[in-house]
């Protein structure tokens, strides 16, 4: 199999979409098994159906665990960071700017949440954009939040299904 050159995603991913329903352009899917323990956050694997991804999970030190391996919310920050990345570059080739200096950074925090007593996830998105003006550099951070899905999800949630499957 020939790797196809490396290009960046066509700016035609701008365009406004005018239809009724949800249309998704691309879907994954993620299975995590149990692994040693048999629970997924502390000795599970986690692999993409594309064959892609292949991670085993474990706790975190602050956790009680090793720390030799990565995590749910170091994935979901490299997520979110990539995503945020791409509309910002989307955003900034469409104006005709040069930002590949641009460098995301998503902390994210598993904690406790006090409204409920259960646990939130608090995300923090650093930009640095060398060389960018900062009004333009605070005009794009709006625009690519309002572009980023995982931006939207983080302001306005996102539709969870949850079912068993046989």
């Amino acid at each position: 199999m020939v790797d196809k050159e490396l290009q960046p995603p066509s700016l035609s991913l701008l365009d406004r979409y005018r239809g009724r329903d949800y249309e998704p352009l691309y879907t994954t899917t993620v299975t995590v098994s149990g692994g040693k323990t048999g629970h997924g956050r502390a000795s599970g694997v986690a692999h993409s159906d594309d064959g892609n991804l292949a991670v085993n999970l474990r706790l975190p030190m602050e956790f009680g665990g090793p720390g030799n391996g990565t995590n749910p919310e170091q994935l979901f920050a490299a997520g979110f960071a990539a995503c945020f990345h791409g509309a910002l570059n989307l955003l900034a080739k469409r104006a005709g700017m040069d930002i590949d200096d641009t460098v995301v950074e998503a902390q994210v925090s598993f904690g406790r949440d006090p409204v409920d007593g259960g646990y939130a996830l608090v995300i923090d998105i650093r930009v640095r954009m060398p060389g960018v003006d900062r009004c333009v550099a605070e005009e794009l951070l709006r625009s690519a939040e309002r572009l980023c899905p995982y931006a939207k999800m983080a302001r306005q949630g996102a539709v969870n299904v949850i079912t068993i499957v046989d």
